[in-house]
């Protein structure tokens, strides 16, 4: 392990310019990434100009059939030497040239195993869906540990890989990201990082770009595949539920609605949240559904045909 070095890793899909220029800004952070690890999952094309980058950035194809959300991250991590890593999905725009270098400040606290970084509304970001960012990701950062469960719930193992740092030595004793994971590797790793006492720090400082405008049913979908991920972990999810957490953000985008004099919005609001009700009950009960209708019910229909 090679101490105080940070490596990024980025699973990638049909990249296009966004990709690169996500790299071109990486490369732009007051404290450089010593690596960035690019895995690809091999598409009709891939632009040339990720090949013709220094030798900071590693690129890795694999087939569609071998990506995981948690196996393929952590294969990468594997290939890595350095003591942190940081994990970033395709679609993240970092804001400034400090995102690195506060979520490396996150680790000064010894006992902080991962820091994960606030997320910001794009321009095109759909109204009810911008108030969701700043419900998620608030002003305010915080270290959480196991001492906030009683008032903090689920969400003290929130944690995101859109843009989250990992101490190599505490991801490495826990085991990594656990393989075969539809989805949400990164509240499970949390999840134990949090119980094995050690914290999770959110740092609102660090910021990225990064919101998406679904529709009902990707929503539905998204949902769905977010129960399987709970159902498959009961040791983690079962003491502390979802459903609070739903409910009261529904609350609060309803009074918000209200308070900017939009409360036509409420339908709407109303509808999408009962298509994400209606997904993540599903999902609850996803080991008595037929296979037909869980590929129906999924945003990852390849993950059920690798593990049928």
């Amino acid at each position: 392990m090679r101490k105080n070095q940070i490596d990024v890793i980025i699973p990638t899909y049909r990249p296009d310019e966004r990709v690169v220029l996500l790299v071109r800004r990486l490369l732009k952070q007051s404290r450089r990434p010593d690596h960035i690890y690019l895995v690809n999952t091999v598409s009709e094309s891939f632009p040339k100009e990720l090949t013709e980058f220094t030798d900071e950035v590693i690129v890795t194809h694999i087939r569609p059939e071998q990506f995981d959300h948690g196996g393929t991250r952590h294969e990468a991590a594997m290939r890595s030497k350095a003591e942190f890593l940081l994990y970033m999905t395709q679609d993240a725009v970092p804001v400034g040239e400090d995102l690195i270098e506060t979520l490396y400040r996150c680790f000064e606290d010894e006992k902080v195993g991962a820091a994960y970084a606030r997320q910001l509304p794009a321009p095109d970001c759909h109204l009810i869906e911008r108030y969701t960012r700043s419900f998620n990701y608030p002003p305010e950062s915080c270290v959480k540990s196991a001492e906030d469960l009683p008032k903090m719930g689920i969400k003290t193992y929130f944690c995101s890989d859109v843009c989250a740092m990992y101490r190599r030595p505490i991801y490495e004793s826990l085991g990594g990201f656990e393989e075969k994971m539809i989805f949400n590797e990164d509240m499970v790793m949390a999840a134990k990082i949090i119980q094995s006492g050690y914290k999770v720090a959110y740092a609102a400082e660090a910021k990225v770009i990064h919101s998406h405008n679904y529709s009902c049913m990707q929503q539905f979908k998204r949902n769905f595949d977010l129960a399987v991920s709970q159902t498959d972990f009961p040791q983690i999810f079962e003491e502390v539920k979802s459903e609070n957490e739903g409910i009261r953000l529904v609350k609060e985008t309803a009074r918000y609605l209200i308070r900017i004099k939009k409360p036509w919005l409420i339908f709407s609001l109303v509808t999408k949240s009962g298509f994400k009700f209606l997904g993540y009950r599903l999902g609850k009960q996803y080991k008595k559904l037929p296979g037909q209708v869980i590929r129906r019910c999924t945003m990852n229909r390849r993950y059920w045909e690798n593990n049928s």
